[in-house]
């Protein structure tokens, strides 16, 4: 009987048109793709300082950047092995699914209509954000309730628009919203002042105002009105690409958690603690089971950091931003960056 199936399976699959036969075969995984290529695609923004953005000397910087060559150093052994490709907010998603990238790390919010039915996956938070406004000192606003009857310009199309108009709606505060297509020309009219205020991500806000030159001018108000948890997203049905994405940010928490950085991982290879070995490669194991080489994670923390080293370069205070950790410290240090434990 166990011959008589096997023929029949052979049979059928004989009598199949080859492309019938190639259509059953599953695609080619993105590990793989990467490892053959020997270079990252990264889709990133491009024109956000702090996150990804050029420098003057036209070097990729930012908190997204660091995780695109983090993944890079995993993977491929070097975080200098990675191709920036630029996106827009509104052709990212289609990008990542046509396969125009590996891995889209472009300060993505994290919600459920990007995340159930669609053929993208995310991965994990890289950063906690939230939506704010923010105004010019000389009007006096402190709260919300003081953009009452006044003009706020918002990017046209965004979940920054409808959450600005669900939230003032329901709290009966009225106000004239002025869309625009381009930050650059909502930013234009806050400061000839066609607008009392603008709305963004906190840190876009933050961003765009030290970028300008103006920031003493200007103020953002105490209140935000959404949750905007930011992380990379990968397609769907790769869930071993997924993992590798996913536990490189974790890496980079759990790195800073044991307290090794860039400077002390050397010394770390040859600590007493049986989870620092395994963690760094020393005691094999992590590696295999996410498809990469046994130091991956040495490699994520020699040649790019730990996550508070990436943090305080780009966004805190070894950046223009001088953004405090807030919510974005480690779990614990009060906030809510954690990493699973490994083992």
């Amino acid at each position: 009987m166990k011959h008589l199936i096997q023929f029949l399976m052979i049979a059928v699959i004989a009598l199949l048109p080859i492309g019938a036969v190639a259509q059953t075969q599953a695609p080619a995984h993105t590990l793989d793709v990467v490892k053959k290529r020997g270079t990252l695609q990264c889709g990133v923004n491009g024109q956000a300082p702090g996150f990804s953005a050029q420098n003057a000397a036209k070097e990729w910087q930012g908190l997204d950047v660091d995780l695109c060559r983090a993944i890079a150093a995993a993977v491929l052994g070097s975080a200098s092995k990675v191709q920036f490709i630029p996106t827009t907010a509104q052709d990212r998603f289609t990008r990542l699914i046509a396969g125009e990238f590996d891995v889209l790390v472009r300060n993505s919010t994290i919600n459920l209509e990007r995340t159930v039915g669609t053929k993208v996956r995310y991965t994990a938070v890289n950063y906690y954000d939230g939506q704010a406004f923010l105004v010019p000192k000389k009007s006096g606003a402190v709260t919300l309730n003081d953009l009452r009857d006044k003009i706020i310009c918002v990017i046209k199309g965004t979940d920054h628009e409808y959450n600005m108009g669900a939230y003032f709606k329901a709290r009966s505060i009225n106000f004239i919203a002025r869309p625009f297509d381009k930050p650059e020309d909502m930013y234009k009219a806050l400061f000839d002042g066609r607008c009392q205020a603008v709305t963004q991500d906190a840190s876009a806000l933050a961003a765009a105002i030290v970028a300008s030159g103006n920031a003493a001018d200007y103020a953002m108000l105490r209140d935000f009105i959404t949750k905007e948890p930011l992380g990379p997203f990968v397609r769907d049905g790769d869930s071993g690409w997924l993992d590798v994405v996913r536990w490189t940010q974790f890496a980079m928490l759990e790195a800073e958690e044991r307290g090794i950085g860039k400077a002390n991982v050397d010394d770390a290879l040859t600590s007493a603690d049986f989870n620092v070995q395994r963690f760094l490669g020393v005691i094999h194991g992590y590696g295999k089971i996410l498809g990469l080489d046994e130091k991956w994670a040495y490699n994520i923390v020699k040649q790019v950091g730990n996550y508070d080293e990436s943090f305080e370069r780009n966004l805190g205070q070894g950046s223009p931003l001088k953004f405090g950790r807030g919510v974005n410290s480690l779990w614990t240090k009060g906030g809510a960056m954690i990493s699973p434990p490994m083992r």
